[in-house]
């Protein structure tokens, strides 16, 4: 299709559309008017990660076609917890731990966004605004009317549960019903038309779509973004490391820079189509460089990522220290550290410290098999240790992973 809109246009040329509750009707709109959309996001730590990635640069591209993004923080539907797809159950959280939670996610979503009172300036919503305040028995009558229970077992997130005969909660249950309500509620208050999502969410935006519309005789629409892996197969924003974090403070520069730079070949075009601001036209000069020369491509992408989610000199210092580390053997500053006191540590527990390792087993075998170093040469004892004089020590795992021991002075 042929899209009108600027909206869809860039949403369709970056790889982004996969389905659209009425791509026509809503192409329109995005000719005529100010289109105010929203995505949620349930707030189980106190930083997103990769994986939520797209749904962030989804907000960010419409601010940039003229639209008004509206962040919803899921302080209500958090206490639940998403069922969509997820083997078990989500642990409950406290009222506290999503308020702190909250309050760290939203210092991210100020460097993709601008915010403010104009009419495409993003705001940021809680939906524990209106689902605290819900009474039982009205909810039931007003809004479960309108949900049919087969239809509810019909969808794949619901179905891959029970057909795994894995415990799905009434509590869980009743999540796509609440997140139905609030497109609705969202619509009523802040004049949303569209919610947007992954392909997990498809069946929770058409519950609100038809909700709103069947309530309030409202017209509004759905957009989901593919199901985003690598080339590889592996599931976005996952490392042998652990999460690829968004806030520095669950993850150093270096190691997000890292991510980036460490991409499959074959996924780099893609993904400086979907997470950089870089034109179309550069971006298939950079994914068509021969051979080893991608490699420059990729260095691209880490900088142009990092800068987004970290800041320009973030971006910059990651650079230099992967270029010192790897160019010239040296160590660079934004390499993660780890403070050694008492002058020695043992290699097993320098690299669980490090996060090269999740645990001494998992350290030990990383070690047997060659994959670690200190000061570029390899190591294979398992009972190794590691002696610290005035100056810094680097440990490597593998060809990706770098890190300091530096002597607590």
């Amino acid at each position: 299709m042929t899209y009108q809109s600027d909206l869809l246009r860039t949403l369709d040329s970056r790889g982004y559309l996969h389905q659209l509750t009425d791509a026509t009707a809503l192409d329109t709109l995005a000719t005529r008017q100010v289109v105010p959309g929203y995505i949620g996001f349930d707030p189980t730590a106190p930083s997103l990660h990769v994986g939520s990635l797209v749904q962030i640069m989804l907000l960010r591209r419409l601010q940039q076609a003229g639209h008004k993004p509206i962040v919803l923080m899921g302080g209500g539907t958090g206490k639940i917890g998403d069922p969509s797809f997820k083997d078990e159950a989500r642990k409950l959280s406290s009222d506290e731990t999503i308020a702190a939670n909250i309050a760290g996610i939203q210092r991210i979503f100020e460097r993709f966004l601008s915010f403010g009172d104009g009419p495409s300036d993003a705001v940021m919503v809680n939906n524990a605004e209106w689902l605290d305040r819900l009474e039982y028995i009205p909810f039931l009558r007003e809004v479960g009317q309108h949900f049919s229970v087969n239809r509810m077992l019909s969808f794949d997130s619901v179905k891959l549960r029970l057909d795994r005969e894995q415990s799905l909660s009434f509590l869980e249950f009743n999540y796509m019903i609440l997140q139905g309500y609030d497109f609705r509620e969202l619509a009523r208050r802040q004049g949303v038309r569209l919610q947007m999502g992954g392909s997990d969410q498809w069946g929770n935006i058409v519950n609100g779509v038809e909700l709103a519309r069947r309530m309030d005789g409202s017209e509004v629409y759905g957009v989901t973004t593919p199901l985003l892996t690598t080339a590889d197969g592996q599931k976005m924003g996952k490392t042998v490391a652990g999460a690829v974090w968004l806030h520095e403070d669950q993850l150093p520069h270096f190691d997000y820079w890292q991510f980036w730079r460490n991409t499959d070949d074959r996924d780099v075009g893609r993904f400086l189509r979907l997470f950089t601001d870089l034109p179309l036209d550069e971006i298939a000069r950079l994914e068509a460089l021969p051979g080893a020369e991608i490699n420059e491509a990729k260095k691209v992408l880490a900088n142009e990522a990092t800068a987004m989610c970290r800041g320009r000199a973030a971006a910059e210092e990651a650079a230099e220290t992967a270029r010192r580390t790897f160019e010239e053997g040296t160590s660079g500053a934004a390499l993660p550290r780890v403070a050694v006191a008492g002058g020695s540590i043992a290699l097993v527990d320098a690299l669980v410290a490090l996060g090269f390792a999740k645990s001494k087993g998992e350290a030990r075998r990383l070690i047997a098999g060659g994959g670690a170093r200190v000061d570029g040469e390899k190591v294979t004892d398992e009972a190794a240790s590691i002696a610290l004089g005035t100056d810094d020590v680097r440990i490597s795992s593998g060809k990706k992973l770098h890190g300091l021991l530096t002597p607590d002075r």
